[in-house]
């Protein structure tokens, strides 16, 4: 009788790699929630802007968003500035791009003295084209 070896077959190796196909879900699932939440959220600052039917959107293909509260504060995009670190800021920008339109937010209960001044400072700095953003009224 010959007695033979038996040989057992072992079963495939674990595997040792991470799967990679729920991660990329995820991540692209992230993408796209970030794609569609950052337009929305360009501008956190709260303005009571005036309301009139001629308000259309700006064409500028470079600007930069000035605004001032009912409180008189002063903004460069959601920054609050003191009127020095806005005319310092509006003066640098000025001379990297002298065809840089400011777009200019203003409160309803702004007085209009403080937009001039406000307007004042923007051309002291060197920038002329000047753009007042308003809303359109509730129909």
């Amino acid at each position: 009788m010959a007695f033979g070896r038996l040989e057992r077959t072992s079963g495939p190796s674990p595997m040792s790699d991470i799967n990679m196909t729920p991660l990329i879900d995820v991540m692209l699932v992230l993408l796209v929630i970030f794609m569609i939440t950052a337009p929305l959220m360009t501008s956190s600052l709260k303005l009571d802007l005036p309301k009139t039917d001629a308000a259309t959107p700006t064409s500028a293909p470079s600007f930069i968003a000035v605004a001032i509260d009912a409180a008189g504060k002063l903004y460069l995009g959601d920054e609050v500035l003191t009127r020095e670190q806005l005319a310092e800021r509006v003066g640098a920008a000025a001379k990297a791009n002298r065809q840089l339109e400011v777009q200019l937010r203003a409160d309803q209960k702004v007085p209009y003295g403080q937009v001039a001044d406000l307007i004042a400072l923007v051309q002291q700095a060197g920038l002329s084209r000047i753009g007042f953003v308003t809303e359109q009224p509730a129909k």
